[in-house]
């Protein structure tokens, strides 16, 4: 997610600015104390090991919480408490605040994946990799251990940025690396079987993207806002899940979550009017519904015990805008699109 420390920045539902002209937005403010049963968070993304619930989201190390029921939460300590070594060749002037990770266990290992922005709004960014043998803190097993960068994005090289990792195993148990946002959109390149690189040679499918009006390695943010991609299967079908539009500005967001499917991984994606995601489409599936959601976004979608569970930010209208954790029942239309009713 494309965001500034303790804050994001630039990304729209309908507004138009840019990354030059939009000056940093405080997105949580971190003396506020933590609320158990209404928590704060930025991009959560979810893992349950036995009867406990782990989120994870941006901040600095990588935010932590858990939870036993979905309704109660407690504070965990961030994931690094130190930045992991390799950012300081890599982006010497990152700054520590960790954005979006995803979670996915594979291989008896809890395997973590991160970005981190040198210049928000820029695509001066890397993403890097960890992986646990468990999540809970108490086992003696608990140890994140860092693997280093996955794939850099370079300013005025680069029409897409390395953020926003995510990652699924397709029907053979190859693991693709889903990634990106805003110019040329979201990626999806093949990893190795032990996820710790890109697998040689590396072949690069583009599966969304906004068509943009701006000029080459013009970096401002008046268009083309796609991010936050989350591919989940379900049935026969891949489904693409990405967020429009602008995230970060309280009850001023506009940040939307659509949809498209493909029976691939590498798509192409079509919307419910057939569409492709290719071309700026997706059918839109997640809003704010003006009462309790200004608007939300950057999702990620488990099954858990039976049941498919939605999980993102939202910007609350009765928290005067700060982002706040959603986690609801993700179920499926007649004909195999997904549906979640805001609470």
């Amino acid at each position: 997610m494309i965001k500034t420390l303790l804050a994001c920045c630039m990304i729209t539902i309908s507004g138009i600015a840019t990354a030059q002209d939009v000056p940093p937005i405080q997105e949580q403010d971190a003396t506020l104390p933590f609320n158990s049963k209404n928590p704060g968070v930025h991009d959560p993304v979810m893992a349950k090991e036995g009867d406990t619930y782990y989120v994870f989201g941006t901040g600095k190390g990588i935010s932590t919480m858990y939870s036993k029921d979905l309704k109660n939460w407690a504070q965990g300590k961030p994931v690094f408490d130190k930045l992991p070594a390799w950012t300081k060749e890599a982006l010497p002037t990152f700054n520590g605040d960790i954005w979006a990770p995803d979670i996915i266990f594979y291989k008896g290992n809890y395997h973590i994946f991160y970005a981190c922005n040198a210049t928000p709004g820029k695509p001066d960014a890397a993403i890097g990799h960890a992986s646990t043998p468990t999540l809970n803190p108490a086992s003696p097993k608990f140890k994140w251990t860092d693997h280093g960068k996955i794939v850099q994005s370079v300013l005025n090289r680069d029409l897409w940025q390395a953020i926003d990792p995510n990652i699924i195993v397709d029907e053979k148990g190859t693991p693709w690396f889903i990634f990106g946002s805003f110019w040329d959109g979201i990626k999806a390149v093949k990893m190795t079987s032990d996820m710790m690189k890109l697998k040689w040679p590396e072949e690069w499918h583009t599966i969304a993207r906004r068509p943009s009006t701006q000029k080459l390695y013009n970096y401002g943010l008046e268009d083309s806002q796609i991010e936050g991609a989350f591919v989940y299967k379900h049935g026969d079908y891949y489904y693409l899940f990405a967020s429009f539009d602008m995230c970060c500005r309280g009850v001023n967001s506009n940040y939307h979550v659509v949809v498209g499917r493909s029976k691939s991984v590498t798509g192409p994606y079509l919307d419910k009017a057939g569409f492709s995601m290719m071309d700026g489409n997706g059918t839109d599936f997640a809003v704010g519904d003006g009462k309790k959601w200004a608007a939300l976004g950057h999702n990620s979608v488990y099954n858990v015990d039976g049941k498919d569970l939605f999980v993102a930010h939202g910007y609350s209208i009765p928290d005067k805008g700060a982002s706040k954790l959603i986690v609801t029942e993700l179920k499926w239309d007649a004909n195999g699109w997904p549906i979640i009713e805001l609470k």
